[in-house]
């Protein structure tokens, strides 16, 4: 069965409203783990919106998991990753003026950027995670860079309006994943996954983990975090 990581930003995007220090995410990420996640994932973007880098020198210390640290492949946040170490690294796509993440990395666009990227951070030590859409071509491309896993971005899935369009989209998240996995690759997935979306996901052959931030930290306004992560384990489980 897949395993969970739990993404922390919106702890942090909550702290920054106010400029202050609570709520933490640091001790957010060990209350997940206590509940029974498998990793923390926490995005460093290069406007520092929310997670920070006193955050991640804080979760790097702290974190019993696996530490995730989702980033772009600008040199100043590889450098940074270098230093403090992560267990992985997820590569994502990054634009200052988006809300959340769109869509996956255009690893064929960018090839030179993502390989060289893929390649230091590898040699520090650190697995390497690209996150891309659910396309052969792109899949073919990640291979290339030599990055051993992607996470296949789910957000077509989790966005789709009809019956007909959402299992359309299921269908290419399955392909995506045994096509993957024929060239050797560890599949995973995320983005816009909720409470009643997520089962189908988990079910996919192979399918080794589903990194989720948003829907749990909301669920946790309302049932607190250890119930939020305990809901998500028993859809996945």
């Amino acid at each position: 069965m897949p395993k969970l990581g739990v993404n922390i930003d919106h702890i942090a995007t909550l702290r920054q409203a106010r400029r202050e220090f609570e709520p933490d995410p640091v001790l957010a990420a060990a209350i997940c783990e206590e509940a029974g996640c498998d990793s923390i994932v926490a995005h460093l973007r290069e406007d520092r919106r929310h997670i920070n880098d006193s955050d991640i020198k804080r979760l790097r210390k702290s974190i019993k998991t696996r530490f995730n640290l989702e980033m772009s492949v600008n040199r100043e946040i590889i450098a940074i990753a270098c230093r403090i170490q992560p267990d992985q690294a997820t590569l994502v796509p990054e634009r200052r003026e988006e809300i959340t993440t769109e869509g996956g990395l255009d690893v064929i666009k960018n090839f030179d950027k993502v390989r060289d990227a893929v390649s230091k951070l590898q040699k520090s030590g650190i697995e390497v995670s690209l996150f891309i859409p659910a396309d052969k071509k792109q899949i073919g491309a990640a291979k290339k860079t030599g990055a051993k896993i992607i996470e296949i971005h789910t957000g077509c899935y989790a966005n789709a309006k009809t019956k007909k369009a959402t299992e359309a989209e299921l269908k290419k998240i399955k392909y995506a994943c045994k096509y993957a996995q024929g060239l050797g690759i560890t599949v995973n997935a995320g983005h816009g996954l909720k409470y009643d979306n997520t089962k189908e996901v988990a079910a996919i052959p192979g399918m080794y983990e589903l990194n989720i931030g948003h829907s749990i930290i909301s669920r946790a306004v309302f049932v607190g975090l250890p119930k939020a992560v305990k809901d998500m384990l028993k859809i996945i489980n």
